[in-house]
C-alpha cells in the first residue's frame, strides 16, 4: 500500500463543515473520505491525497469554515500508516 496523506478539519456545527468540504474539494486534487459527527455539534471532515494537495486543501477548508462557523482544529498526517485507515474505518 502506498502512503497517502490524510487531512482533517474539525468544526463546531454542520455549516462550517460543509463549507470546508466544498472549499477543500475545489482547491486541490484530493478525495473526500468521510464526514464524522462526533457529538456536541462537532463535525470532522477528512480528505486524502498527496501531501501538498492535502495541505492546500486543509488551509482552504479551514479558512472557509472559520468564515461561516467555528473552526476547532486542523491536522495533516503526511504519510499515514495503513493501521490509521483501519482505525478510522476507511479503505484507501
Amino acid at each position: 500500500m502506498s502512503r497517502v496523506a490524510l487531512g482533517f478539519v474539525e468544526t463546531r456545527g454542520n455549516t462550517g463543515a460543509i463549507q470546508a468540504i466544498d472549499a477543500m474539494l475545489k482547491t486541490a486534487n484530493v478525495e473526500f473520505v468521510k464526514r464524522v459527527e462526533i457529538g456536541a455539534a462537532y463535525v470532522t471532515a477528512i480528505v486524502s491525497g498527496e501531501v501538498g494537495a492535502v495541505r492546500s486543501s486543509i488551509e482552504a477548508g479551514a479558512d472557509a469554515a472559520a468564515k461561516v462557523g467555528e473552526l476547532i482544529s486542523t491536522n495533516i498526517i503526511p504519510s499515514a500508516h495503513e493501521e490509521v485507515f483501519e482505525l478510522i474505518g476507511i479503505d484507501i
